[in-house]
């Protein structure tokens, strides 16, 4: 049987699309049902529908307008999410904190794809920040990581799979997210590989 894999995306969906490459050539023994974005004009949404993927946009600004809580949001969420049963939640450039409100729904099917090592740079911005880390001589290299997300916490759950990406002298910050986006492809397909089998062993 096939895993159902739901993706979360706030932006570009280049993590996305090396998900769906890897469904539809086999290499993933998985298939994206849907994606859900909270922007309108998120990349990711025209890429679902290149692959005729169920492309969902879950606006904050209603909620926000009428003072509903980010809770609510994410009850809502969890009910879209849920109706497409999905085996694994995965979160690649999803922008925003999910609460418990959605997560106690997908307990260790929620992953998250982050652009740096454990215990660094939780947030946004984490290239970013490692770059001018590096300017300082604070850290000596970088990395990726695929991760549970068990609770609020951010960027701290459990670990599947990382992958240290070296700072080089010469680097510019684009050579640095070019190479941090090739491993973060790469890297993103393990992590599913991994929890996938993980949760199955879990459930027999």
């Amino acid at each position: 049987m096939t895993n159902r894999l739901v993706f979360l995306a706030s932006g570009n969906g280049s993590n996305l699309q090396a998900v769906l490459n890897a469904c539809e050539t086999g290499e993933l023994p998985a298939q994206v049902v849907a994606v859900i974005s909270d922007h309108k004009a998120a990349y990711a949404l025209v890429r679902a529908k290149q692959h005729s993927v169920p492309a969902i946009y879950h606006a904050w600004k209603p909620y926000k307008g009428v003072g509903q809580s980010r809770q609510e949001y994410d009850t809502d969420l969890a009910e879209i999410v849920a109706s497409y049963n999905p085996d694994l939640i995965v979160l690649g450039g999803w922008m925003r904190i999910l609460t418990m409100s959605f997560l106690s729904h997908f307990p260790m099917r929620v992953i998250n794809l982050h652009p740096a090592l454990p215990g660094t740079f939780p947030g946004t911005h984490a290239i970013q920040r490692a770059y001018k880390a590096i300017q300082r001589d604070e850290i000596e290299h970088t990395g990726v990581m695929v991760h549970f997300v068990p609770d609020e916490g951010v960027d701290n759950g459990p670990v599947i799979a990382k992958e240290i990406v070296p700072i080089y002298p010469q680097d510019s910050l684009e050579n640095l997210e070019e190479r941090i986006h090739a491993v973060e492809h790469r890297l993103l397909i393990k992590g599913i590989a991994a929890a996938l089998a993980k949760n199955s062993i879990a459930t027999q």
